[in-house]
C-alpha cells in the first residue's frame, strides 16, 4: 500500500494539471486512474484559450512542446449560425503579422491530448503515476481517505483526496453527494468524419444553432489530416421533455438539412457515433468537503453555453493543487479550512459560467436569437467584444453581461 499526502484520482487532463502545477511546487503526489495511456475520451476536442494560458504559467515550454510536437490546429476563429439561417463568420487571425503568434485556441482529439499531458507528467520524479488502477470503494478514516480496488486490496492511504474521475464520478456521487440536475446537465454526441467540405482556411470551429436544437447546438470542429469532430449537445431536460433522439436527429441534420447535406455529400465517417454526459456549472454547489476536493466534470463544472469542460478542468486542477499545497503546510485537511477552494472556484469561474447559464437561457428564445444575430452582423462592437473573450480568456468578459451600458452599446454598434 501506497501511503501519501495528496492523492489525485483520474488523469485526464484536470487530474493531471493538478499533479503538474504540485510538480513544478515541489510537491509530491499519486496520480492514478483506471485506463492505460493512451486512451480516448468522447469530447468535442476543443482546446480554449484557458488551457494554454494555464499551462504557460506553469512552464511556457509545455505549450512549446504541444504545438511543436502534437498533431493539433491552432484555431484562429469561429462561425456561428442563427435558427433563422443567418451566418457570422469571426476571423482572428493577425492581418499585419509577418507570422504568426501562438494560437489563441486548438483542435487536438483527446488520444493526442490527454496522452500528451501524461508524458509531461512522466517527466516528473515526484509524480506516482498508477494507470490501469480501478478505485471501487473510497474508506473514510480520521486522518484521511484508504482506497481499495475491487477486489478489496488496499492500493493508497492519502490525507487528501483531489476527485478528478469526471462525469461518472461515484465519489461525487456517494461521498460529495452531487446529485445529477437535468436542469443543469447535457447530452452530447460526437462522430469523427473526414472529407467534410468547406471548412475554414483558418481552422475556425463552427456553432449551428439550428431550431430543431435550440437550445441545443450542432458543432463541427476541424481536426488535422482533413478529418472533424461533429457532435451536437442538449440539455437532459429538453432531451427528456421532447422526447427526443439525439442520434437520429443528428443524422438526419448532415444528411438533410440545407446547410449541411452539400457538405457532407462525400464525407466518410470514421467511428461510430458515441454520447456522454455533461455535468454543467449552471448551479452553484459545494465541491469540496472534509479532505477533498472535487475538479473538473467530477465538480460540474462544465460551460453551460458551450459545453466546453477541459478549461475548466484543468483552471480547477492547477486552483486545487495551490490549496492541497496550503494544507500540506499547515497539516490541515477539514471541510472548513478546504472551503478556500470553492470560494476561489467561484471567484474564478462562477461568475463566468453564470455569465454563460443567462446566454444559455437566451438561446431558449429563437427569435430573439435571430434577432441578436441580426443587429450583430457587421458590429465593430460586438466583433471587438468576441474577440477579446475568444483570445484573452482573463478578460472577464462575464461581467460585462450584467451591465445594461454593454448591451446598449452592442446594439448600437459603438
Amino acid at each position: 500500500m501506497i501511503q501519501t499526502d495528496i492523492c489525485i484520482v483520474g488523469a485526464g487532463p484536470g487530474g493531471a494539471a493538478a499533479a503538474l502545477q504540485l510538480a513544478y511546487k515541489n510537491q509530491s503526489c499519486v496520480l492514478l486512474d483506471k485506463a492505460k495511456f493512451p486512451r480516448d475520451k468522447i469530447c468535442g476536442d476543443a482546446l480554449s484559450g484557458k488551457i494554454p494560458t494555464i499551462l504557460d504559467r506553469m512552464d511556457p515550454e509545455i505549450m512549446n512542446r504541444f504545438r511543436t510536437q502534437q498533431p493539433q490546429l491552432g484555431m484562429w476563429g469561429f462561425k456561428f449560425s442563427a435558427p433563422n439561417g443567418k451566418e457570422m463568420e469571426f476571423d482572428f487571425t493577425p492581418k499585419d503579422a509577418t507570422s504568426l503568434p501562438p494560437a489563441p485556441g486548438y483542435v487536438a482529439t483527446r488520444l493526442v491530448f490527454d496522452n500528451f499531458l501524461i508524458e509531461e507528467v512522466k517527466r516528473h520524479d515526484c509524480i506516482q503515476l498508477l494507470e490501469e488502477v480501478n478505485i471501487a470503494d473510497y474508506e473514510k478514516q480520521a486522518d484521511g481517505y484508504l482506497l481499495k480496488d475491487k477486489s478489496g486490496n488496499d492500493i493508497v492511504k492519502t490525507k487528501l483526496l483531489i476527485i478528478a474521475s469526471g462525469a461518472h464520478s461515484k465519489f461525487a456521487r456517494h461521498h460529495a453527494g452531487l446529485e445529477k440536475d437535468n436542469r443543469h446537465h447535457a447530452g452530447g454526441l460526437r462522430i469523427y468524419y473526414k472529407n467534410v467540405g468547406n471548412l475554414s482556411g483558418n481552422n475556425a470551429i463552427e456553432l449551428h444553432y439550428f431550431k430543431e436544437l435550440v437550445p441545443g447546438y450542432l458543432w463541427i470542429f476541424p481536426l488535422p489530416n482533413n478529418g472533424a469532430n461533429v457532435g451536437l449537445g442538449m440539455r437532459t431536460d429538453m432531451i427528456s421533455k421532447r422526447k427526443f433522439n439525439m442520434r437520429k436527429a443528428l443524422d438526419k441534420l448532415v444528411r438533410t438539412h440545407p446547410r449541411l447535406k452539400d457538405r457532407f455529400e462525400n464525407a466518410e465517417i470514421v467511428d461510430t457515433v458515441k454520447g456522454y454526459p455533461l455535468p454543467l456549472g449552471s448551479k452553484k454547489r459545494i465541491i469540496s468537503g472534509d479532505r477533498y476536493m472535487l475538479i473538473g466534470d467530477a465538480g460540474h463544472l462544465i460551460d453551460p453555453l458551450t459545453g466546453e469542460g477541459i478549461g475548466n478542468a484543468i483552471y480547477s486542477g492547477a486552483i486545487a493543487a495551490d490549496q492541497a499545497i496550503n494544507c500540506v503546510k499547515v497539516d490541515k485537511y477539514d471541510a472548513d479550512f478546504l472551503r478556500d477552494y470553492d470560494v476561489r472556484i467561484q471567484r474564478v469561474l462562477g461568475a463566468e459560467m453564470q455569465a454563460s447559464y443567462l446566454m444559455q437561457r437566451i438561446l431558449l428564445f429563437p427569435k430573439v436569437v435571430n434577432f441578436l444575430t441580426n443587429r450583430l452582423d457587421n458590429n465593430q462592437f460586438a466583433l471587438d467584444f468576441i474577440n477579446r473573450t475568444y483570445s484573452d480568456p482573463t478578460s472577464e468578459w462575464h461581467k460585462e453581461l450584467w451591465r445594461p451600458m454593454f448591451w446598449f452599446r452592442l446594439l448600437r454598434g459603438r
